[in-house]
């Protein structure tokens, strides 16, 4: 998947980066690579959680388990 994010260094030096299409998903590094290296890390991180949300949901309103696609 791709996603658009912003970056911006801040007052104390650090580099903040947020993703827009994720809404409260942010990071920050002392680098833009660290912080472009850590967003990842948080997209992955929340679009995980979100799917467990998902996948309980379908356990509780479905007969049969929810399946599994990689994208």
């Amino acid at each position: 998947m791709i996603f658009h994010v912003k970056i911006e260094k801040a007052e104390d030096g650090w580099f903040v980066v947020e993703c827009p299409a994720l809404p409260g998903c942010v990071s920050q590094g002392a680098s833009e690579e660290e912080a472009l290296v850590n967003i990842r890390e948080a997209i992955t991180a929340r679009l995980w959680a979100e799917d467990q949300k998902a996948a309980a949901v379908l356990s509780e309103n479905s007969s049969r388990p929810p399946m599994v696609v990689t994208v």
